[in-house]
């Protein structure tokens, strides 16, 4: 590994070591004089300023084989700076794909997360809404039960109202035969009053001898009288308690027309619960599409989230690969170097 801060002063020292042992101050042994560390670059670019402070290669001589040993050394200090720039130019791509990647695996997971909200809450209102839907229902049961409950008061009602009626106009028919019976009576006791006491005017001096017998009959007939005032009088009551009876029955039949009318009302309750019903299936309807929609988008951001992690999978796998073929060819390079 290259050692940052590496000073012209250490790669002299260490020139100067590797001649006094009687060797040539190549990059590689100048290298490993300074343990392995320092870019190669670095220390050919110092080398040739040494050598350039020393007078310059052109005043000394060079075997060939130090020659050929400095032209593999330029070679690959070169070659590795190639390497390296190419690896620093993979990388640098490898590493925006990778951030560009992962920003995108990033956003589909915050929309995935937006949308699991969106799917819970549509699930949450779904759940209302059916629970909603139900008690809907339970009502409507329950108003479907009360109205036919109603619907048979009420034609039993109307069956008491008619019975009620029939009894009233035959109350009203005997009240009226009573009447007719008591104004009956009333003539036919004021013309036998009118014929007696005619008859008495006109016997008055004729039947001095009979006043006693008729005097017994006046007695017997204001008896008879009394009795049919008393008779008149009971149909009296009776008529007092009939038209009672009838006036009960007239409270009675604007009570049950009372009735009747509430539960008019509340039968023309059903269809608004009925259409109330309808409107919270069709919302229904309408949440359980768009749950699906959800759903369906979720599934698509699932497969392209699957196809962006693939892709980095492959794009990891061959910046891998380049970086294992380089550190190949540099450790060929190091070894024919070596072997020079």
């Amino acid at each position: 590994m290259a050692r940052t801060g590496l000073y012209k002063s250490e790669v002299k020292k260490a020139r100067d070591a590797v001649m006094a042992q009687g060797r040539h101050p190549s990059v590689d042994a100048v290298r490993v004089a300074l343990g392995n560390t320092g870019s190669k670059s670095t220390i050919h670019k110092y080398l040739k300023e040494l050598e350039m402070e020393d007078g310059g290669i052109a005043d000394r001589k060079t075997s060939i084989s130090e020659a050929l040993h400095d032209l593999v050394a330029r070679l690959a200090v070169q070659l590795e700076e190639e390497a390296n720039a190419r690896i620093g130019e993979v990388q640098t791509q490898s590493t925006e794909k990778e951030r560009q990647l992962n920003a995108s695996i990033a956003a589909l997971n915050a929309a995935n997360e937006v949308l699991s909200d969106k799917l819970s809450a549509a699930e949450a209102r779904t759940q209302s809404e059916v629970a909603a839907h139900a008690r809907t229902a339970e009502s409507l049961q329950r108003e479907t039960i009360t109205r036919h409950t109603l619907e048979q008061q009420v034609a039993d009602l109307k069956e008491r109202l008619v019975e009620n009626d029939a009894h009233r106009q035959s109350l009203e028919a005997k009240h009226i035969h009573a009447r007719e019976a008591l104004e009956h009576y009333r003539e036919s006791v004021k013309e036998q009053r009118d014929q007696d006491i005619r008859r008495h005017e006109h016997q008055v001096q004729q039947l001095q001898g009979e006043i006693r017998h008729l005097q017994q009959s006046l007695v017997h007939k204001q008896n008879e009288i009394t009795g049919l005032n008393q008779d008149g009088a009971r149909l009296i009551t009776e008529l007092s308690q009939a038209q009672k009876s009838i006036y009960d029955l007239q409270s009675t039949e604007r009570q049950h027309i009372s009735e009747i009318e509430s539960l008019r009302v509340t039968t023309g309750r059903i269809p608004l619960l009925e259409s109330d019903s309808e409107l919270k299936n069709t919302a229904i309807a309408e949440l359980k599409r768009q749950l699906n929609e959800v759903s369906d988008t979720n599934l698509g951001l699932h497969g392209q989230i699957q196809t962006l992690q693939l892709e980095l999978a492959k794009s990891t796998s061959v910046v891998e690969t380049q970086q294992k073929m380089f550190a190949r060819l540099d450790e060929h390079l190091s070894k024919g170097t070596e072997k020079i």
